[in-house]
């Protein structure tokens, strides 16, 4: 499709063969590379230690418990049932102290009570004789399983869902394997001791070797959502603020959230995902003894869950603020750059309030934020200010949009008594300039009078395609005619509605400063309930 005005060519390359990595068939499978492989490894240890510490301690306890076996002195005093400490070394060590102590929990309640319950059942079933015996047996697994599978559904039973798994398995391998060796007694009481083995060595090696504490990691992770959000506020709001200039991501790009120059707003969406994890590290903590700098019994580990739930409150008006930094609507550039001193000190108070918060918490202090909290909400009231005064910009810019629009702080006084002077000031300048431009035209014979209007509209479409939305070329079609004679009041409402995404985005703004309030009462009540240090600003 060439040689026609307004078409679009499209080029399709070539079909290729693609070209594998070198040793990716050195091993035997296609497309796998060995020092991608090893890379990928190094990188996914290096974003968390503790995940190395992790894996050794689990094989440092593993090995423990099999020394059991594996020497002579020890196998003959334990017997076999001591394999059942290596099954609890495996099922209870979790990545934190405090989830396997939960885990651990119900490991030892579920196996306790499946115990009891199989030696109750298999004293009944001996009772009963030799014929009732295994019809006994098989009734209790039936109703056990049933009950316990229905129990661990019910919703205030669900931290307790592992010890009805438990119950589960540990009570039919005790019944059927007591009814064959024919002592139920003996058989229990062997395999809980070794279950209490394994549970030792595991509580034992995770306090002990290089513990990694569940009340620390979600210290550092909602003190990471803190400077998450306020990276990305920043980053966002310089990016609209921007030269109209710079290249935007592609449409498709943008609906699979592919923004590989904006980091901090990955960071931000990952702390706005991050609530499970928020809620089970709180959950794993409660079963932490005091440590470190968390001394307290019975630390308020579920308000950190309560904060993090108010930062993603504010941190949704900054995903939905990037949601009209990458729109297809734009407001055009020199109607951005009128309100950009507002804008940017509102932004620069929000985010340093944030990080201070997010300060306080990381350094465990508690300290007055009366300054801070003026001095955003006195931003944000001029940007409202701003806005409301200057509305008539929002509107009638496409008259003058060739040409950038005058600084609100320089040209325009911040009181509304001198507006209207101004406003008269700024109107009867632009009018006896255009009008001293058109006599000059037309005295020049350069510009008929009939010809002042299609010289204004062909201004405004130069405009459109440098700074508004759309920005495809019309110019095009109103030559050959394609279009009615209501095409320019279209055009008007397209440029109109461009120019209102200023107006959203400002709003966006002022609605992310008053979630702020939340958000400081939140860190507010968590300082006090946690005894954190007074520090006065």
């Amino acid at each position: 499709m060439n040689g026609k005005k307004g078409s679009v060519e499209i080029n399709i390359p070539p079909a290729t063969k693609a070209k594998l990595p070198e040793d990716s068939n050195k091993y035997g499978f296609p497309g796998f590379s060995c020092k991608a492989w090893i890379w990928n490894v190094w990188e996914f240890c290096k974003e968390d230690s503790n995940r190395v510490t992790f894996s050794f301690k689990v094989g440092l306890a593993v090995l423990l418990v099999s020394l059991l076996i594996l020497l002579q002195g020890p196998y003959e005093i334990f017997g076999t049932n001591i394999i059942w400490s290596i099954l609890t070394v495996a099922i209870m060590f979790e990545y934190t102290v405090g989830a396997t102590f939960n885990r651990g929990f119900n490991r030892a309640l579920g196996s306790l009570l499946a115990g009891i319950i199989a030696i109750a059942v298999a004293q009944l079933a001996l009772r009963a004789g030799r014929v009732a015996e295994p019809i006994i047996i098989g009734i209790s697994i039936f109703f056990i399983g049933a009950i316990t599978s229905f129990m661990k559904l019910w919703p205030s039973f669900l931290p307790y869902e592992h010890g009805f798994r438990v119950i589960l398995f540990t009570y039919c391998l005790i019944i059927v394997s007591g009814y064959r060796m024919g002592n139920p007694i003996r058989t229990s009481m062997d395999r809980l001791y070794s279950i209490a083995i394994g549970g030792f060595v595991a509580v034992f090696v995770n306090v002990i070797v290089f513990p990694i504490w569940a009340g620390e990691q979600l210290h550092k992770e909602l003190v990471n959502s803190f400077n998450s959000l306020a990276d990305a506020l920043e980053e966002c709001v310089k990016k609209y603020l921007e030269d109209e200039g710079v290249d935007h991501p592609e449409f498709s790009k943008t609906v699979m959230d592919e923004f590989p120059d904006e980091p901090a707003y990955r960071k931000c969406r990952n702390a706005l995902n991050s609530s499970a994890k928020l809620e089970s590290l709180a959950n794993a903590a409660k079963w932490e003894p005091p440590h470190g700098r968390f001394q307290q019994f019975f630390y308020p580990w579920s308000e950190y869950v309560k904060v993090g739930a108010v930062l993603r409150y504010c941190a949704y008006e900054v995903i939905a603020l990037h949601g009209v930094l990458h729109s297809e609507i734009q407001a055009p550039y020199n109607l951005r750059i009128t309100f950009q001193s507002e804008i940017q000190d509102a932004t620069n108070q929000a985010a340093e309030l944030v990080r201070s918060l997010g300060k306080d918490i990381c350094k465990m202090k508690r300290s007055l934020k009366t300054s801070l909290l003026k001095r955003v909400h006195s931003s944000t009231e001029r940007l409202q200010r701003a806005i409301d005064m200057h509305s008539y910009l929002l509107t009638a810019h496409c008259d003058n949009s060739s040409k950038p629009l005058p600084k609100l702080s320089h040209s325009l006084s911040s009181t509304p008594y001198d507006l209207p002077d101004q406003l008269d000031d700024l109107d009867s300048t632009s009018l006896e300039k255009s009008s001293n431009q058109l006599t000059q035209n037309m005295q020049s014979g350069t510009l008929l009078p009939a010809q002042t209007e299609s010289y204004h509209e062909t201004m405004r479409k130069q405009s459109r395609r440098l700074h508004s939305w759309p920005s495809r070329e019309v110019d095009a079609f109103e030559e050959e005619g394609a279009f009615g004679t209501d095409f320019l009041p279209r055009m008007r409402a397209l440029e109109s509605t461009a120019a209102l995404s200023l107006a959203t985005f400002t709003s966006l703004m002022i609605e992310f400063v008053v979630r702020l309030d939340h958000l400081v009462e939140a860190v507010d009540e968590l300082s006090r309930m946690a005894k954190f240090k007074h520090e006065g600003l």
